[in-house]
């Protein structure tokens, strides 16, 4: 057995959900949010090569040390998949492993917003779940994928790097694709996906400029395609796509977005009380004003469409957060420093609170 895996099956009986190895410093965990030391010895430049080496492919191993970082999946068979980022920094080689789980998790065990599964149904256009590294994206798109392959039948091609969830075939037909072993690239294997009959692409991330344009055109050919950002909004995730391309473009791809867009979800993990982390949710669905608001760039108005669209199901982050304090799940305090309107969850905290969490900081 490598000897990285009793790390973390250390971590995986202490509810840990990311292992992060660094030369000098004991193991440690992400345990309910907070960074937890595992063992109190700590890591030497030898053992850390060791533990690396172990659970790294000849190939990938060479390629680590050309290119001094590299993302690959590991398996505990029958108990866990990880996927792993190695390395290099100040003090030589190290690792960050998050759990992913062996069992996809439904949307009834996420506690997700039923109107998830509206976009679920769609047959064509662009849905992308945004939020920070470690928010649950690949989670909550993961549960998405299992409901469309439970309930209906269509043709699925997921393109990730590594693969994190492996569904087995039911209603549906999933394909799923590794950048690295089976395709070159991101943006290769969208070009092929083309030709491969999809009635729906999952892109494990919308990285590079080609990349986000052939989703696009993938969206206004008549597929489904779910991506994922690094933006914490709606406004944000629209700005994000139109700024990667250059200004000359820029009208042109608003118009294709405004025609495309069919949905932003936004998500944060938020500290449950009394322990562990729930999910906050912004919803941006299909709306009349949207496609004029994306192509005359008035991006601000997004607020007030999210705002008005309540009755059907959309939602801002500050919403979700509120809707967490009242059912005394999340504290007013982590709500107040997750939410943008600060002014709304002031009022909620304890006298004297903010000054004394600062300072404890």
């Amino acid at each position: 057995m490598p000897a990285i895996d009793s790390l973390l099956r250390t971590m995986l009986e202490r509810g840990g959900s990311d292992l992060h190895l660094t030369v000098g410093l004991p193991p440690k965990a992400r345990i309910s949010g907070s960074l937890t030391p595992l063992e109190s010895t700590a890591i030497s430049a030898t053992q850390m090569e060791t533990l690396l080496q172990e659970i790294c492919p000849p190939r990938k191993w060479t390629e680590f040390l050309e290119r001094k970082d590299l993302d690959l999946a590991h398996e505990i068979p029958g108990l866990a998949r990880f996927r792993a980022n190695f390395l290099y920094n100040h003090w030589g080689q190290g690792a960050v492993l998050r759990q992913i789980p062996s069992k996809i998790l439904s949307f009834d065990d996420l506690k997700l917003p039923e109107v998830l599964k509206k976009l679920c149904h769609l047959q064509e256009g662009l849905v992308v779940v945004t939020g920070p590294t470690g928010s649950g994206k690949s989670t909550t798109l993961a549960a998405m994928i299992d409901y469309i392959n439970t309930n209906l039948a269509r043709h699925i091609i997921t393109i990730e790097d590594p693969i994190e969830f492996v569904h087995q075939n039911k209603k549906s037909v999933i394909v799923h694709r590794e950048v690295g072993d089976h395709t070159a690239s991101f943006a290769d294997a969208l070009k092929g996906a083309m030709r491969h009959d999809p009635d729906i692409v999952l892109l494990g991330e919308m990285r590079e400029l080609e990349t986000i344009k052939l989703a696009l055109g993938c969206a206004s050919m008549g597929m489904l395609v779910f991506g994922t950002l690094h933006t914490n909004n709606a406004p944000k995730t629209i700005d994000r796509i139109i700024n990667a391309f250059p200004a000359e473009e820029q009208n042109q791809v608003r118009t294709m977005l405004s025609g495309c867009l069919a949905g932003v979800v936004s998500q944060l993990l938020c500290k449950r009380v009394p322990k562990g982390r729930v999910a906050v949710h912004e919803i941006l669905l299909p709306h009349e004003a949207l496609p004029n608001t994306i192509r005359s760039g008035q991006i601000a108005n997004i607020r007030q469409i999210i705002e008005s669209g309540a009755a059907d199901g959309m939602t801002s982050m500050d919403q979700s957060l509120m809707a967490r304090v009242k059912d005394n799940s999340v504290e007013p305090y982590e709500a107040y420093m997750k939410g943008a309107n600060k002014a709304l969850f002031a009022p909620l905290l304890k006298p004297g609170e903010l000054e004394a969490k600062s300072a404890a900081h």
